[in-house]
């Protein structure tokens, strides 16, 4: 009975569809306790808005989890990039050199966190605990911990418009989500990171560089956070070094509930965007109902332990096959 149990639970379509019911009960509650409020086109909208830019930081955690690694920097790269990319001196250039910026430092700081994981042979937890640190730091200092409105028209003009009736910023998390679940699931680069995550020595053997792979997929979440950055810039209109705040606790917490293995060498892309809809939609009714915020981040905290504990439990009942 323990084994078909977990051989059941290991099932992609079994966990996908419960996470749907979860995502549909959290609806029907949010429904039920602000009829007035949580199904109206303007909340609708907003939770798509804010889904989209920690969704983009998810998906490069999603990778960097399946490949047996953690970021706990993501936050503070969003911060950096963002204030980076509206400084005076950078706006004065226009909005294709804030864009560039907002890439550089991003993917810049990701690599960094790689290097030093694959190369320094730093334990991730350490090596991305001290990025967090100095890129928060660092967004301090450069910002005076002051908010940098973006003055150029042209950035609200591309970023804050719609697309055939979406939000641009919408579209842009699914041009993402796509790339990810496709470079996750159909080619050669995904592959080699659930091969990493799985087992990195008969990875090795296999003639994978597992180091060089380990730098790229840090670097690869460093992007994401650079993209999530040019959205809250976008969402905002200010660049701030409190951007990205608990964004690292967010996107674990939705790649985990997602189904995407802490120890690495399983993840679900599909089931990181439905964590993150989880996720935001149980924030946007905490909000409505007048929760705090510490309420919020207790609840999330408490779901990323549960999440963990059913995946220990059930993959041990599935090796007792």
């Amino acid at each position: 009975m323990p084994s078909r149990l977990g051989r059941w639970w290991a099932r992609a379509d079994v966990r996908l569809t419960s996470l749907v019911l979860v995502l549909v009960a959290l609806c029907v509650v949010g429904h039920l306790t602000r009829p007035d409020a949580f199904l109206t086109e303007g909340n609708i909208s907003t939770v798509l808005r804010l889904a989209a830019a920690i969704g983009v930081v998810s998906v490069g955690m999603t990778f960097v989890i399946t490949a047996g690694g953690i970021d706990l920097s993501v936050g503070s790269i969003v911060a950096l990039s963002s204030v980076w990319m509206t400084t005076w001196a950078t706006q004065s250039y226009g909005v294709g050199v804030m864009v560039l910026c907002a890439l550089l430092v991003g993917a810049g700081c990701g690599l960094v966190n790689g290097l030093l994981v694959a190369y320094g042979s730093v334990v991730p937890f350490i090596a991305t605990l001290a990025m967090m640190a100095s890129a928060r730091g660092l967004a301090e200092r450069i910002s005076g911990r002051q908010t940098q409105v973006v003055t150029d028209p042209a950035f609200g003009a591309v970023f804050r418009g719609d697309l055939l009736g979406v939000p641009v910023l919408i579209w842009i998390f699914a041009v993402v989500f796509a790339a990810g679940w496709v470079l996750l699931n159909r080619t050669t680069f995904g592959r080699r990171t659930l091969a990493v995550g799985g087992n990195p020595e008969a990875a090795r053997l296999a003639g994978i560089n597992v180091r060089r792979h380990t730098a790229l997929v840090y670097a690869l979440a460093g992007l994401c956070c650079a993209i999530a950055a040019i959205m809250v810039v976008a969402r905002t209109t200010s660049g701030a070094s409190t951007n990205g705040l608990f964004y690292e606790l967010d996107a674990i917490a939705a790649v985990v509930i997602g189904g995407t293995l802490l120890s690495g060498g399983r993840g679900s892309m599909t089931g990181t965007l439905l964590g993150v809809l989880i996720f935001t939609t149980l924030s946007n009714v905490f909000t409505l109902n007048n929760f705090e915020t510490d309420i919020q981040n207790i609840a999330k905290g408490a779901i990323i332990v549960l999440a963990v504990l059913v995946q220990a439990r059930f993959r041990r009942r599935a090796r007792a096959v």
